[in-house]
């Protein structure tokens, strides 16, 4: 008959064996008694630590091994010390292999895998367990300058010229406005390879700034965010200003 392994991800706290850095499971003491000439192990848990980045999902692997009369392997999988009625999916992948997707909600620390056999009359037959553990990467969050002006397009020597645009920072799957930031305007002169910071603005609650200079010479022009320990830095598109010198006539 075919094997059936059965996922469950329950609340279950203690253990009795350590799995090493590398990732690899040794077998540990069972919890329960094993039925003469039945066998399971937690073979391996890839990757351990389970390293989980903000916004994203990782997932990892159990493998385990079991002897012939073993029918059904069940698999929970627990933070130790955390306490919680909140059930995860386990995903059956076949022959006795398992895998769970971790992601930035999950508690970071020590974890526990426990394995149960049954054999073709439903009784549990052995059981074993290993740890792992879960780490959050701490990662900074994308960010991009929208909608960034520099205006007038064309404008007399001397004359105020406007910056406006938007810092956003992503958040999931959304882009929010990044507040209280200190975005940058460059220019750089026609002919020349050289972009220098002529003024700056802090950006409102929704990411919104504002910035003014003076006119003097054609060039273009852009936004700049150095980042920050949250955000990763952005530059926008460069927009062009064309400088004119007004000549009186007689």
């Amino acid at each position: 008959m075919r094997k059936i392994a059965v996922g469950i991800l329950t609340a279950m706290v203690g253990g009795t064996m350590l799995v090493s850095g590398a990732g690899v499971a040794s077998a540990a003491t069972a919890t329960t008694a094993h039925k003469p000439g039945t066998k399971l192990y937690i073979r391996d848990i890839k990757p351990n630590p389970v390293l989980v980045k903000r916004g994203a999902e990782t997932t990892t692997y159990f493998n385990v091994g079991a002897s012939r009369n073993v029918k059904r392997v069940e698999l929970s999988v627990a933070p130790e010390g955390v306490r919680t009625l909140a059930a995860k999916k386990v995903k059956d992948l076949k022959g006795w292999r398992f895998s769970v997707g971790f992601n930035e909600h999950d508690p970071a620390g020590k974890w526990k895998a426990t394995a149960v056999a049954f054999d073709y009359r439903g009784r549990k037959v052995a059981t074993d367990s290993a740890f792992f553990y879960v780490k959050q990467v701490k990662t900074k969050a994308d960010t991009r300058i929208t909608r960034f002006n520099a205006g007038p397009s064309k404008v007399r020597k001397g004359k105020t010229i406007t910056f406006t645009g938007r810092l956003e920072a992503r958040d999931g799957r959304r882009w929010k406005g990044a507040d209280r930031e200190r975005v940058d305007i460059y220019y750089r002169a026609t002919g020349s390879k050289v972009w220098k910071r002529v003024t700056s603005d802090l950006t409102d609650r929704h990411g919104k700034f504002h910035a003014k200079t003076r006119a003097y010479k054609s060039g273009s022009f852009r936004a700049v965010f150095s980042g920050d320990r949250q955000l990763k830095d952005a530059k926008s598109r460069t927009d062009y200003v064309r400088v004119y010198t007004w000549r009186h006539r007689h």
